[in-house]
């Protein structure tokens, strides 16, 4: 495991890791929001890091340069890193493991993460994303669990996927933890694709509260149902002004129940929807979230 880099090893049995990856995988921010707002919940401590080294283009995926006391220039890389909670009443401790996705040696990656998650006792592994769909943002986040192995489906009532098509690193992890005999699920929450370049606050408390309910372990959502609360209003306010804009989203809420144009990869990635929006719908949208405070 020379990729990865030990501040220190904990020691304490069977665990749980969980999984987010920036990028592809990642629509609204949602599954990296979920994970770090998570790992602040539980108060987790940082363990250990993945070397990037090997598997970014950093022309890509870029270091960046930070002010240490506002003096000393530090340029900071794009590792992985690992951390570990032991949430209150939790029947096992937590692995996280929060990342961007990388684009070199992706066999290379994922088996380090086999051999630490064999370190480490990792009984069941979960990974968080977030796809782009056609689904207006006044239902409910749809929340999809998958997982391959069928007594895994069956016991946290999960659904077996049947996506055909490209994948990211999360379908990679997938298979190599498939193949080493560990455990996995996924976790996919739709983000509406008008709003692509918008952080969903909404999408990430879906994603919290579906890994508190899978692990039996819940956790306070408070600061995300206030980020999520001020989402929405903002969001109605640009389609209240825009005649062109409600109208879309009245078209997306009358064809919400068609579940088939939602095509979700439990083992990694879902896709674009059905019908684009207009670039300059979209492009409003996000302008006019962007430019307003949270909350």
């Amino acid at each position: 495991m020379e990729s990865v880099r030990w501040d220190d090893q904990p020691r304490m049995g069977p665990t749980v890791l969980i999984a987010a990856f920036e990028g592809w995988n990642d629509a609204g921010d949602a599954a990296s929001v979920a994970a770090r707002y998570l790992a602040a919940s539980w108060n987790a401590q940082r363990f250990g890091t993945i070397d990037p080294e090997e598997f970014y283009d950093f022309t890509s995926t870029r270091p960046q340069v930070r002010l240490r006391e506002g003096i000393t220039r530090q340029v900071v890389w794009p590792e992985g890193e690992l951390w570990v909670a032991r949430p209150p009443d939790a029947p096992r401790p937590v692995i996280f493991l929060h990342a961007a996705e990388p684009q070199l040696r992706w066999r290379t990656y994922t088996g380090a993460l086999v051999e630490l998650s064999q370190k480490l006792e990792v009984e069941l592994a979960v990974t968080l994303g977030a796809l782009l769909a056609d689904v207006p943002h006044t239902h409910p986040v749809r929340v999809t669990g998958t997982a391959a192995d069928a007594d895994l489906v069956a016991r946290l009532g999960l659904q077996r996927s049947r996506y055909e098509g490209p994948t990211g690193i999360v379908g990679v992890l997938h298979d190599a933890l498939g193949r080493a005999g560990i455990p996995s699920a996924s976790l996919w929450a739709t983000v509406p694709h008008y709003l692509s370049a918008t952080p969903s606050p909404r999408a990430a408390l879906a994603l919290v509260e579906r890994v508190g309910a899978l692990l039996d372990t819940p956790t306070t959502t408070i600061e995300l149902e206030v980020a999520a609360a001020g989402y929405d209003r903002q969001v109605n306010e640009v389609v209240e002004d825009d005649d062109e804009l409600a109208a879309y989203v009245r078209q997306l809420e009358e064809s919400a129940g068609d579940e088939d144009r939602v095509m979700d990869d439990g083992a990694g990635g879902g896709q674009l929807a059905w019908p684009p929006p207009s670039g300059s719908l979209a492009a409003e949208a996000e302008r006019f979230l962007r430019d307003q405070p949270p909350g």
